[in-house]
């Protein structure tokens, strides 16, 4: 597989809750990361005294961030409104030659800064509040 270009990693938005998503306007770094806790049940009977862990008993979680430039757009409407609210919406994730990620997120963190002489920019933290799907492309 080839490089892929870090602008095709897209996050986009369904303030609505339903699947007509826009993306997040102005953003120049996007990451999602996956999580999942684990559960050690190691006990003195454990051969070797070699950690065990229990699988599929933790819980997994899922984080989206991104930041970039404030362009006042819907999404950045949509992504102020979701905050303030604590209202939990529809995300999506496009990662290139790989899939979507598409599930239930809060906007956790939403920060705004600028420097005298720059331009506004903005920081969102997105934490997963559901079950998420994933579709190959």
């Amino acid at each position: 597989m080839a490089a892929q270009r870090g602008k095709d990693l897209l996050l986009k938005v369904d303030p609505a809750g339903g699947t007509n998503f826009q993306t997040v306007a102005g953003l120049r770094t996007r990451r999602i990361a996956f999580n999942a806790e684990t559960v050690d049940v190691t006990d003195a009977e454990s051969a070797g005294r070699w950690r065990e862990l229990l699988g599929g008993a933790g819980v997994q979680r899922a984080a989206l961030s991104g930041a970039g430039i404030f362009k006042d757009a819907a999404s950045d409407a949509a992504l102020r409104q979701l905050f303030f609210a604590g209202t939990v919406a529809p995300f999506q994730a496009i990662i290139p030659d790989f899939g979507s990620v598409t599930g239930p997120f809060q906007v956790t963190a939403l920060e705004y800064g600028g420097e005298h002489n720059g331009e506004v920019s903005f920081e969102m933290t997105l934490e997963s509040a559901g079950a998420l799907a994933f579709a190959a492309l």
